[in-house]
C-alpha cells in the first residue's frame, strides 16, 4: 500500500487519509475519494490530500480483518460485519472462553499491520458477549502477510466451551462452632453463583465432619440424587492431604487429584473426581459471594472442561485477587490478635 500526499487532481479513487472538512463538504477517514469530492474539494482552494492506494496483492482493511476473523472463530461464536478495518466476534451461547495464548500471539507478531485481542483464557461469558476484536491497523494489508496471520491462528483458535454439568450436589460438614444459618447462607450463596449456567443445587447433605460421613454423602449424591458435580463445604478448613475431606472423598472410591492453589482468596481448594464426576473441596472464601479462585475452577469444570495440577499451578500469575473484608485472617496477619481464626471461612 503507498500512502502520502497528492495532488488533489490525481486522488480519485483512492482513499482519504483522515477526514477532510472545507466549506459545507465532509470526506470522511477511509472514505474513496470519488469525481464529485475531487472537484468540490478543489473548488474550495485545496491542492493536495493525503491518501492511502492499494497495490496489487493488498487486501482492503474490512476485508483482511473478516477474513482473519473467520479463520479464529470456533464452536458458539458469531462474527460481525467488519468496519473501520475492525471485526468482532461475539459468544453464541453462555459458557467459558477457550483459546490457545500462544496462537493469538503468534498472529500479533506476523505483522505490526494485524492485531487481535480476546478476553483472558477461561472467562465466562455470558451470550452476547464480545470476546475478541480483530483490528487492522492500516487501510490494507499485503496479501501475504494476512495469509501468514491466518496460518498462524490455525482453525477455530477460539470458542466458547457450553455448560454441560447442570446437576449440582453440595456437602456440608457440621461442627458444634459452624451456624445452621451459615450454611443457609453458603447454600444461596451457591445457588446464585451455578445460576448464570443452567446449573441448580439438586441435592444437600449436612453430616458430621468425618471421612465415614463424607465418604456416605458424596457417594449418596452421585449414586442416588445424581450429581454431576460436588462441592464439599467443610466445617474446617482442609489443611492436608489425609484431613477429613480429602480421606472422605477416597473412601468414597475417589481420587484427590490436587490440594492448594496459587489463588487468594481461594488457597485451600481441593479438586478430585469420583469416576467422571468432578469433587471439589472448597474454600472457605466459597461462602462468599465475592470472586474468589473457587469461580475459576467452578466455571470450568461446569463447561466439562478439564483442571489438571498443572492447570491449576498456572494461576499464580494473577491470583492474588481483592480481599474479603469479613476474612477472620485477613492477608495483613497484624489486624488479628490471638487465634481468632475461623476455619469455616478460612482461605
Amino acid at each position: 500500500m503507498r500512502f502520502g500526499t497528492v495532488p488533489l487532481a490525481e486522488a480519485g479513487g483512492l482513499i482519504s487519509a483522515h477526514t477532510v472538512r472545507r466549506a459545507d463538504i465532509t470526506l470522511r477517514k477511509g472514505a474513496v475519494i470519488g469525481p464529485e469530492e475531487a472537484t468540490g474539494l478543489a473548488r474550495t482552494g485545496l491542492s493536495e490530500i493525503v491518501v492511502a492506494a492499494l497495490e496489487p496483492g493488498d487486501v482492503g482493511e474490512d476485508e483482511a480483518a473478516a477474513r482473519l476473523a473467520g479463520c479464529l472463530r470456533g464452536s458458539n461464536l458469531r462474527v460481525e460485519s467488519p468496519f473501520t478495518g475492525r471485526c468482532n466476534l461475539f459468544a453464541e451461547r453462555p459458557g467459558v472462553l477457550t483459546l490457545d495464548p500462544t496462537r493469538i500471539e503468534a498472529v500479533n507478531a506476523v505483522d505490526e499491520a494485524v492485531t487481535v485481542a480476546t478476553l483472558p483464557r477461561f472467562r465466562p461469558v455470558i451470550e452476547g458477549e464480545m470476546i475478541a476484536t480483530v483490528k487492522i491497523i492500516p487501510y490494507a494489508v499485503p496479501g501475504a502477510v494476512l495469509a501468514r496471520a491466518c496460518a498462524a491462528a490455525g482453525a477455530d483458535a477460539l470458542a466458547v466451551a457450553t455448560y454441560r454439568r447442570r446437576r449440582v450436589g453440595v456437602v456440608s460438614t457440621r461442627l458444634p462452632s459452624l451456624k445452621e444459618a451459615t450454611i443457609d447462607k453458603t447454600l444461596r450463596v451457591l445457588a446464585e453463583r451455578v445460576a448464570p449456567t443452567g446449573a441448580a443445587i439438586v441435592a444437600e447433605a449436612r453430616i458430621p465432619h468425618t471421612d465415614d460421613a463424607v465418604a456416605a454423602a458424596v457417594t449418596d449424591l452421585i449414586d442416588r440424587a445424581g450429581a454431576d458435580l460436588v462441592v464439599v463445604f467443610g466445617a474446617s478448613a482442609i489443611a492436608d492431604r489425609r484431613d477429613v475431606i480429602p480421606a472422605g472423598i477416597e473412601a468414597a472410591g475417589g481420587h484427590v487429584a490436587h490440594l492448594g492453589m496459587p489463588v487468594d482468596p481461594g488457597n485451600l481448594l481441593l479438586v478430585g473426581a469420583r469416576g467422571d464426576v468432578p469433587v471439589v473441596g472448597a474454600p472457605g472464601c466459597a461462602r462468599s459471594p465475592k470472586e474468589n479462585g473457587f469461580d475459576w475452577i467452578l466455571h470450568r469444570l461446569l463447561a466439562d472442561l478439564a483442571v489438571t495440577r498443572a492447570d491449576i499451578v498456572a494461576l499464580g500469575v494473577g491470583g492474588l485477587l481483592m480481599e474479603i473484608v469479613s476474612r477472620p485472617q485477613p492477608r495483613a496477619g497484624g489486624a488479628v490478635t490471638g487465634d481468632a481464626r475461623d476455619p469455616a471461612t478460612d482461605d
